[in-house]
């Protein structure tokens, strides 16, 4: 009994991984393009562009709630991707991501907006 215990102290003084940290979705830096089409009720978003450096992981679109007025036919979407711990080395400057989301088509959506860190593109769904 003394063992685990011996044990279990020395395993909880050990310093935890870097790998374990959880880190959150940040927004893309930009938006190059974006596609929406619309096919047996499916909703296709397809979007490019860039993150700040290497490193980023999961690039991905999440639908957003919006709260403007006038974007009750619009489905919103944050371009976000996993950015690199803070002591992984990278390379810096801008380099390509994309992302695609398929979703059941909303009755009365007749347009998509992808919103990231510096700009937003909105496009009209083609059918």
């Amino acid at each position: 009994m003394r063992g685990i215990s011996l044990l279990m102290a020395v395993l909880l003084a050990l310093p935890v991984p870097a790998f374990a940290a959880i880190s959150a979705d940040k927004p893309v830096s930009r938006i190059d393009g974006l596609i929406a089409t619309e096919k047996g009720g499916r909703l296709t978003v397809q979007a490019k562009g860039a993150v700040p450096g290497g490193g980023w992981k999961h690039a991905a679109l999440k639908p957003s709630k919006s709260t403007a007025p006038g974007d009750a036919h619009v489905l919103v979407l944050d371009f976000v991707a996993e950015p690199p711990q803070p002591n992984e080395a990278v390379i810096p400057g801008l380099l390509p991501v994309s992302a695609a989301i398929t979703v059941k088509a909303r009755k009365g959506t007749v347009s998509v907006r992808a919103v990231s860190a510096a700009n937003e593109i909105t496009t009209q769904i083609l059918r």
